[in-house]
């Protein structure tokens, strides 16, 4: 028997993607974002959430090189399991929805050394929905660790 997942499904460009709901913390609308100069051009910023600085990645300049469009765009707050949040500003947060982990497909071409962050593909009816892993995401991107250590001393003060 297969067993159910969760998962939080967004769009970004004209792509479907989704994140595993146990990483999601909330899902926000785009309130000020205050820019840190000579960050990379994905960190759009930091921004202040239930007190809590968090810095925001504009998933559409990761994926396509190009700066999402601000209005109506939300912010998916993950946490990674080295205990640090940040944001992902994507396009448009759809709906959470049940899957069975033996519909996600493991697509070769996603061992691609550029994208290690798409762990999956999951085919529903007339959609294609691609996995993120949040980890691999940070992991994977100049400058987020960081970042991170950036946070980590703040919390400490």
């Amino acid at each position: 028997m297969s067993e159910d997942q969760k998962i939080v499904v967004f769009q970004s460009g004209s792509e479907e993607y989704a994140f595993p709901i146990e990483h999601v913390m909330s899902i926000e609308k785009v309130t000020t974002i205050n820019p840190i100069p000579h960050l990379p051009a994905y960190v759009r910023g930091m921004v202040d959430i239930r007190n809590e600085l968090v810095p925001v990645l504009d998933f559409e300049q990761i994926l396509y090189g190009s700066p999402a469009k601000v209005e109506d765009a939300r912010i998916i707050v993950i946490q990674t399991e080295g205990l640090f949040s940040f944001g992902v500003m994507v396009k448009e947060a759809k709906e959470i929805i049940d899957i069975l982990k033996d519909q996600i497909k493991q697509v070769s071409l996603l061992a691609y050394s550029q994208t290690k962050y798409f762990t999956g593909i999951v085919h529903l009816e007339d959609r294609l929905i691609t996995f993120v892993d949040a980890d691999i995401l940070v992991q994977s991107l100049g400058g987020m660790k960081e970042i991170e250590a950036y946070l980590e001393e703040t919390v400490k003060v």
